[in-house]
């Protein structure tokens, strides 16, 4: 029978980052399954844009990370505002409506500067400026959204390669195409081993303890439907078709106590266009993030969301949901000629329905109600606002429009320079926020509120840090710090 020290369920960024802490924190023997074959391997890390929201009190604190960019781009540090824990933490108050864990959340907060130096340092993730995803230029000086500066060179691609060449050249052992299936314990209640499925069958691992860092249940269907519901249920995915709630359901299935928002889940805006599953050739590049510079309108022709209520990066885990709940869960973004220009490149990858006016434009999209959506551009642009005004992309500008239902509090300018551009978007589900409740050392908790011995948990599978909405950035390292984290404390049991 196999025996290893830390046995690690999934390959993503967290669960690799658990492996490599393992190593690194003195197992010797540490074992990585990852359920899909080599080539589809990486979970939902490989669909990610590789952006990394961190707290640091002086931008040239994050020199280290991106050597040779102050050189490359003039004036770099200007346009990067510091970014405090206490920032931090606020933004995940707000967007969550004040329910994000308090213990789990501050963990993050922290941790969160030392474990993107340690990703860069002991995983070799090389790292670049986030320029494509989070800064405007203005003048001569690229103003960066607060927090989100720095991401994985060749984004989650290039993040998951990389934890994936670390951890071959540690020395630990990665196996395709092995689903973990049941989690063994022994007499006293510790968790044992693990039974795994490959092609050859079913056999089990032993060990001396296990992390789970092998996602939610956003590919699940049934799931989908059960917890979230059916709306949801019959979202595009927007990352592995993996990730079907297996380490859940094994860790619940010993007593972990289910955590966090069940019903809750990160499901950003993408293009409408593609199948059931966004490209993996394609990664993060069917998002559609711009909808701040234009109005969506639902299939019935009318406006359903505040598109400037702040920055895409605080609202687009909420919007792709917003989206899924209005008529056949697809919505149009329109834009005009002024602001067409300030689409993010993502936009590339879809052919616009473009026209020289607007009745022309709505005429091609598949609205049920023209009439109604021709109203409802009317109705904005004599609620909307003059670029003289004061209309500035690179912050929230507080250009609000007015008697409008809903208003649009920031970039409320005025859609009447032709040519006119819609782009398709529905809701993306990339991760569910329920998972199971973990301690400050990652430990897996019982229902009986007592740690479950052996069994660590990371990453998507971590309940209670998100609650309706998400800071962009937020779950890549939220994944590395527990991963961290976890293995650890996992090669400390071993």
């Amino acid at each position: 029978m196999e025996e290893y020290d830390v046995v690690v369920v999934g390959a993503g960024n967290a669960a690799l980052a658990a492996s490599v802490s393992a190593k690194e924190n003195g197992a010797e023997r540490v074992l990585v399954l990852e359920k899909a074959p080599r080539e589809m391997r990486g979970g939902n890390t490989h669909w990610s844009g590789g952006v990394l929201r961190f707290a640091f009190d002086d931008p040239r604190e994050i020199a280290p990370l991106i050597p040779g960019a102050a050189e490359k781009y003039e004036n770099f540090y200007e346009g990067i505002s510091p970014y405090t824990k206490e920032d931090y933490h606020g933004d995940l108050m707000r967007v969550t409506n004040g329910r994000t864990d308090p213990v789990l959340s501050k963990v993050l907060v922290n941790n969160s500067k030392d474990t993107v130096f340690w990703m860069n340092k002991t995983g070799r993730v090389k790292m670049e400026p986030a320029i494509t995803l989070s800064a405007v230029r203005k003048d001569n000086v690229m103003i960066w959204a607060r927090g989100l500066v720095v991401r994985a060179e060749h984004e989650g691609v290039g993040l998951s390669r990389s934890w994936f060449a670390t951890a071959e050249r540690m020395g630990i052992d990665i196996q395709y195409g092995a689903a973990a299936i049941e989690l063994c314990l022994n007499e006293n209640g510790r968790v044992s081993g693990v039974k795994v499925r490959d092609n050859d069958g079913i056999r089990t691992i032993r060990t001396k303890a296990v992390v789970l860092g092998c996602g939610g249940f956003e590919a699940n269907v049934q799931m989908r439907t059960q917890h979230i519901g059916p709306l949801v249920g019959a979202a595009k995915v927007r990352g592995t078709p993996h990730n079907q709630g297996d380490g859940l359901r094994m860790a619940m299935a010993i007593g972990a106590m289910p955590w966090g928002q069940w019903s809750g889940c990160h499901a950003t805006p993408i293009s409408a266009d593609w199948g059931e599953f966004a490209p993996r050739e394609l990664t993060d590049r069917s998002n559609r993030l711009s909808y701040v510079y234009g109005v969506m309108l639902n299939r019935r022709g009318r406006r359903f969301v505040d598109e400037g209520e702040d920055g895409a990066l605080f609202t687009y885990a909420k919007f792709g949901r917003a989206i899924l709940a209005e008529p056949g869960g697809k919505a149009y973004q329109i834009f005009d000629s002024k602001v067409v220009h300030l689409l993010e490149p993502r936009y590339e990858t879809s052919t616009p329905i473009v026209s020289d006016t607007l009745e022309g434009l709505l005429e091609q999209l598949d609205i049920e109600d023209k009439e109604q959506a021709l109203k409802t551009l009317l109705e904005y642009n004599a609620g909307a606002r003059d670029p003289q005004d004061g209309y500035d992309p690179t912050r929230k500008d507080g250009l609000r429009s007015r008697g409008l239902n809903p208003e649009k509090t920031n970039w409320a300018l005025r859609i009447d320079k032709p040519p006119y551009y819609a782009y398709s978007a529905t809701g993306g589900i990339t991760f569910t926020f329920g998972g199971l409740k973990v301690d400050e050392n990652a430990q897996v908790i019982g229902t009986d509120w007592r740690p479950i011995p052996g069994l660590f948990a990371c990453g998507e599978m971590v309940g209670g840090l998100f609650y309706d909405n998400y800071p962009a950035g937020t779950g890549l390292v939220s994944g590395a710090t527990f991963g961290r984290i976890a293995g650890r404390n996992a090669a400390a049991r071993s």
